[in-house]
């Protein structure tokens, strides 16, 4: 009959051998054993990678409804995959629990409040602290709202006869924020097409809204 320390030897092994970009681990700022400690930030920080945290997750329950200790969620994100021991590194010094692979960044950066799972305590996404240039706010827009914002632009293009991408992009920098955003991380190619199809319609007549020709 298998022992747990073969079973527990067995898992150490498959662990030590897998490798990833992404990582991500609890600290436990106050409810510790120990706690990590008060520059647990800066020691993370020195290692020179990006990195998330997430809000101080104190309202958490168990399933028999009692409180979870309070905690922090971080994602740690490298150049390149690491194995699970020179992450440990990391994480010993902030007393953390084992490390676990992330295997979608958009899907933990957005459990960091909950996002996605209305029945859990909703935190505030503005007190998530991204660290040393990471980038979440990609992850945090809902796919429906990139298709709206990319709708609002279509019908600014209509309305303003706009034939040249340049005047959309300087329309945007210097008036709508999202709009901005959007054409610098996803929204520039099929604005760029929808403006180009655009200048042939209203260069042959053609009312972008209606499809019909003018006279």
């Amino acid at each position: 009959m298998t022992n747990k320390k073969e079973v527990q030897k067995r898992a150490d092994k498959k662990r030590v051998g897998i490798r990833s970009r992404s990582w991500t681990c609890e600290v436990y700022p106050t409810e510790g054993n120990p706690p990590a400690p008060s520059n647990w930030r800066d020691i993370i920080d020195e290692e020179r990678i990006q990195w998330v945290e997430s809000p101080l997750h104190d309202k958490d329950v168990n399933p028999d409804n009692t409180p979870k200790r309070a905690h922090i969620h971080i994602l740690l994100m490298f150049d390149s995959v690491k194995n699970f021991k020179q992450v440990e590194d990391i994480t010993k010094k902030i007393n953390g629990p084992i490390p676990q692979i992330c295997h979608s960044v958009r899907g933990l950066v957005r459990y960091f409040c909950h996002l996605d799972n209305p029945d859990k305590y909703q935190y505030n996404p503005e007190k998530i602290i991204p660290h040393n240039g990471a980038e979440i706010r990609k992850y945090l827009i809902g796919e429906n709202h990139k298709y709206d914002v990319i709708k609002e632009m279509m019908t600014y293009v209509d309305k303003h006869s706009i034939i040249e991408y340049a005047d959309l992009l300087k329309y945007a920098s210097d008036n709508e924020v999202e709009w901005f955003r959007a054409l610098c991380d996803n929204s520039s190619y099929v604005m760029s097409m929808y403006v180009k199809s655009c200048r042939h319609k209203f260069e042959v007549g053609i009312d972008p809204q209606t499809g019909e020709v003018s006279t």
